[in-house]
């Protein structure tokens, strides 16, 4: 599925109008679930929880997952994580890692090992741990079969999980600008588009003032 976004077309009249963004975005229950459906004591469930905290906290694009390699993934002293992500363009961003997406990132790379190469690397079913690299189509089986395990959790696209990231975000307060950012945008004005819904709450929340 391509990524969706705002789409422009033209009216009678040459008049322009925006389609409303495709796709949709998981909720933190739905997040959660997901998780928990990754087997924390094996090699592939710590590698899939890491995998779902990348591309739903950091926002990254399935081609920018698969291309990470282990000397990407950095950790201050003061213990803030980051991912060096190559973007479109050949665009190199900064991607922080904060909270539990750290966490899961750190836990996958204990049992990686520190040999260099990709980031994410093939589980074999018995536990071992491959060499070669994902590829962006195996990104989305392992996301089917995690939600399969999951409970409730309806189908979405890998690029849901970045649309989620950038909504999260900013719901919670960030910056437009910071976000676009992190999410690899050359311009604010798709971050705004295609990822921030908060208007859309403002209107449902004034639609409910009134009643009939």
């Amino acid at each position: 599925m391509p990524p969706a976004a705002t789409r422009t077309s033209v009216g009678p009249g040459g008049v322009k109008y925006h389609a409303l963004p495709t796709g949709r975005m998981l909720d933190h229950h739905e997040i959660g679930r997901l998780k928990q459906a990754c087997d924390p004591t094996t090699p592939g469930g710590l590698r899939d929880r890491a995998i779902l905290g990348v591309l739903s906290r950091g926002g990254l694009r399935r081609a920018e997952l698969v291309a990470l390699d282990l000397a990407d993934f950095t950790e201050s002293a003061k213990g803030e994580g980051s991912l060096s992500v190559q973007g479109k363009g050949n665009k190199e961003r900064l991607v922080p890692l904060a909270n539990g997406a750290l966490d899961v990132v750190k836990d996958w790379i204990v049992v990686r090992g520190s040999e260099p190469g990709p980031l994410f690397l093939p589980v074999a079913k018995g536990g071992t741990i491959g060499t070669k690299r994902l590829s962006t189509q195996s990104i989305y089986g392992l996301l089917r079969r995690m939600a399969e395990r999951a409970d409730s959790v309806a189908e979405f696209s890998p690029h849901d999980l970045r649309r989620t990231a950038g909504s999260e975000m900013l719901d919670a307060g960030a910056d437009l600008s910071v976000v676009a950012d992190i999410l690899g945008h050359a311009s604010v004005e798709v971050t705004r588009r295609s990822y921030d819904r908060r208007g859309e709450k403002a209107m449902r929340k004034a639609a409910a003032l009134v009643s009939f």
